[in-house]
């Protein structure tokens, strides 16, 4: 058998592998891809920016584990006013909050000590624990390897971890504090963002996927996105 033969065997072989693995926990997969009266528009597109406020639905133990059912952001943070964003999956155990601009006296998410400026109005996931984790439903253009980078805050640092259909896929995941000494308001020290180009590689069926995201150690991060492009 030539080289060439024997690589491309070992690759069909990975694939059906791989496959193989991921038709049961697809087959048997309870969760639903994200819609509500804004958002409509089925699994998160890969390529693109996979935000992860938009977690699936199916509630806790299905599409997701949280330390308690309250939502420390909406409701609570946020107050219960009837504002989208306020009340943005309200009744959900996973804590969600979104990026606040042109507050006085001192600044949100649009502060001097940000990395990078995050966009307006943007869900994220925040109040982390370690032991948490949520599934994202995407659809994935084609088969392959993707790199996704990250926007987040991390007061402390912290690690996380993806599993795709099932199947750890990255280990875990250094998340770099965004800290700063310098930035004289305590409670800012959450509201640093910051983006981590190329956090992670994942290879990808075409079609439907679904990722799992873990919170391993450190907790208090603020996750908002990762945005996936084919990895060539």
């Amino acid at each position: 058998m030539s080289r060439n033969v024997l690589f491309l065997c070992l690759t069909a072989t990975s694939v059906l592998a791989a496959s193989a693995f991921s038709q049961p926990f697809l087959s048997q997969y309870k969760g639903m891809p994200y819609r509500d009266s804004r958002y409509q528009d089925g699994p998160q597109k890969v390529p693109g920016r996979v935000l992860c406020a938009y977690y699936d639905l199916g509630g806790e133990g299905v599409a997701y584990h949280d330390t308690d059912s309250k939502n420390h952001g909406s409701g609570e943070l946020n107050p219960a006013d009837g504002t989208y964003l306020n009340e943005f999956r309200i009744h959900e155990g996973v804590d969600t909050s979104y990026t606040k601009f042109d507050r006085k006296p001192d600044p949100f998410d649009d502060n001097p000590f940000d990395k990078i400026v995050p966009p307006r109005d943007l869900p994220y996931v925040g109040w982390t624990e370690p032991g948490e984790w949520f599934n994202i439903t995407v659809d994935a253009a084609r088969a392959g390897t993707y790199a996704a980078d990250f926007l987040h805050t991390s007061n402390r640092g912290g690690t996380i971890s993806i599993d795709v259909n099932g199947k750890e896929a990255t280990g875990p995941l250094q998340v770099p504090t965004t800290y700063d000494s310098a930035d004289p308001v305590a409670w800012r020290q959450w509201h640093h963002w910051n983006l981590a180009p190329k956090f992670f590689k994942i290879r990808l069926s075409k079609g439907r996927n679904v990722l799992t995201v873990h919170i391993l150690t450190g907790g208090n991060m603020n996750l908002a996105y990762f945005n996936f492009k084919q990895d060539h």
